[in-house]
């Protein structure tokens, strides 16, 4: 590939200016963004997709320690509890207690393992205090069976341990809207198009850090606007799309590669237990029932992946496969109710030889200068659970390229919402709402949700329950538009929770297009369509799982939206 040409200077002269570019709105990027605005530098996020559209928004949601890495990544283990507790210091609102069960299997092998894994977790209690974690216990079997009735009965005991639940698709929002806060652009559906040099003199560089080195060019996909950015440093957080994104700057000599791994959740109408359970699939993979929010998730599967990094779509025979697992510890998962799946991509750190899920979750900052593109990092690796440390760590980078001394303060600041958490019964009683629903808004918003049911008594529009499941009001469809880079239906949906019940959104979806063509000030034809694109989206997700009654019910609901409104988008006449 030939090295790229320089900015013209008739693109320069159409150029703003910023310190850095950061190219990513997953948790890692969103995590860059607010750190170095808070340091002060001037910061533009361009996103292709949507916030969190990526592993960040399809995780298992949790800010957890990582207790399997610790028998062969120690590391991994003690920075995600190190930084599961700072992100419980500023993010309180968003965080909620999973407690685990590990039950083991009777006889004399489970009887063995009892006494291993018991040793285990007590080196694993060293990191507990980390991340307000309580310690393990051990349990035998009829109080593992009094803890939890629905566990399999073919137990010889097992063990405790604490992990904290979380929301992705919230927490890469918050840090946007801080970022945004702190002076810096944030760009959705915006994709970078080039990478290309500036021509400067490594002297005149070396004496000014801060001048600009890169143009980068990005589109907007909605309005077609082009927007071109000068800037000294450019950050690739595009994870998974990683080799694609640094390949626009030829920064593909550097040899960035990534291991893209395929994970998948199956997930229920409710809560069927209020602990998680760990389970082992078919081919002795860890899997788990896991109490998430106000629904039950199985997890996950860990597969190589080579498709559509856009659409990535579970099959049911992944599903088959967690369900399987489950259901060897806790038999009644077969009878529960499946409303959903997602799916997303790991951008694990390449390895050959290993299988996937024995892989490094570690994370790593790739230096562009060995292959002559000074300037340009990319992150890969990581997980959630360490997600601001990561962060952290490359803005120290970044800062230091620059010349700027400011140090971190992702630890200390509380992202929106986190400073005081008010009570959500409290506030149901005072704006006269749903109880069920003041819980949820300040589960998401915290502090935030009081401006948000202020708004109910400027606008009785803003009362109207849009989402029954959820539940979501007008309120926050309308605040999650103005204020957090809302721009679709599925836009919302993603930061709310809308149309993700057992409705499947046939309840909320077009309604929800409804309020987003009156906010945006577009067409009733294209709030219609973008209702339409969220349910069929949902479709997708629900196919893996559909079996029986559940099918002929999901045909029949397409039938008669097709002969309301005709075929949803995709699908023929």
């Amino acid at each position: 590939m030939p090295a790229p040409q320089p900015a013209t200077a008739h693109e320069l002269a159409h150029a703003s200016v910023a310190d850095v570019v950061v190219i990513g709105g997953g948790v890692n990027g969103t995590g860059v963004a607010r750190d170095l605005s808070l340091r002060g530098l001037r910061v533009v996020l361009f996103e292709k997709n949507d916030l969190a559209f990526g592993a960040s928004g399809n995780s298992s949601g949790m800010i957890h320690g990582g207790a399997r890495y610790l028998a062969y990544d120690a590391s991994v283990t003690a920075k995600s509890c190190k930084d599961s507790g700072f992100i419980q210091a500023v993010a309180p609102h968003l965080l909620f207690r999973i407690p685990f069960l590990m039950p083991l299997p009777r006889g004399a092998k489970g009887r063995i393992l009892l006494e291993l894994v018991d040793g285990y977790f007590k080196a694993y209690d060293d990191y507990q205090p980390l991340k307000r974690g309580e310690s393990h216990t051990r349990l035998s079997a009829a109080e593992m069976q009094a803890v939890e009735p629905g566990l399999a009965t073919d137990s010889c005991g097992g063990v405790t341990f604490d992990e904290w639940g979380t929301d992705g698709a919230r927490l890469c929002t918050l840090n946007a809207v801080d970022a945004a806060r702190n002076g810096a652009a944030v760009h959705v559906h915006t994709e970078v198009e080039r990478i290309e040099p500036i021509g400067q003199s490594d002297a005149a560089a070396s004496q000014s850090p801060a001048i600009p080195r890169w143009l980068v060019t990005a589109r907007d996909a909605t309005s077609g606007a082009v927007h071109r950015v000068a800037c000294a440093f450019v950050v690739n957080a595009t994870g998974a799309w990683g080799p694609l994104t640094a390949a626009l700057g030829d920064v593909a000599r550097a040899s960035l590669n990534v291991r893209p791994g395929k994970g998948i959740h199956v997930y229920y109408e409710r809560r069927i237990t209020n602990f998680a359970i760990v389970a082992k699939a078919i081919d002795g993979r860890q899997a788990f029932l896991e109490p998430w929010e106000n629904m039950t998730v199985i997890g996950t599967t860990d597969d190589d992946y080579y498709g559509n990094l856009d659409r990535v779509l579970p099959t049911s025979e992944e599903a088959r496969y967690l369900i399987q697992a489950v259901a060897q510890v806790f038999p009644s998962i077969r009878r529960a109710r499946a409303i959903g799946t997602w799916a997303g991509v790991r951008p694990t750190i390449h390895r050959w030889g290993r299988v996937e899920d024995k892989l490094s979750r570690e994370h790593e900052i790739v230096d562009h200068a060995v292959a002559g593109m000074r300037g340009v990092i990319s992150l890969i690796g990581g997980k959630l659970a360490s997600y601001r440390l990561f962060a952290e760590e490359a803005s120290d980078f970044v800062a230091h390229a620059l010349g700027v001394n400011r140090p971190c303060q992702t630890h200390v600041l509380p992202l929106p919402g986190g400073i005081s958490v008010p009570n959500p019964r409290q506030l149901a009683e005072e704006f006269s709402v749903d109880s069920i629903a003041a819980q949820r808004l300040v589960f998401r918003h915290g502090e935030r949700a009081r401006p948000i049911l202020q708004s109910l008594r400027d606008d009785p529009r803003n009362a109207e329950v849009v989402c029954p499941c959820e539940p979501v009001l007008g309120a926050e469809i309308r605040h999650v538009l103005r204020e957090e880079f809302a721009f679709t239906a599925r836009d919302v949906s993603r930061r709310t929770r809308l149309g993700l019940g057992a409705c499947g959104g046939m309840r909320c979806a077009l309604r929800c297009g409804q309020i987003v063509a009156s906010e945006r000030g577009l067409s009733p034809v294209e709030g219609m369509r973008q209702g339409l694109e969220l349910l069929e989206t949902q479709a997708l997700m629900r196919r893996p799982i559909l079996d029986g009654e559940q099918a002929q019910q999901e045909a029949l609901h397409r039938a008669y939206l097709r002969g309301l409104l005709g075929p949803s988008p995709g699908e023929g006449s």
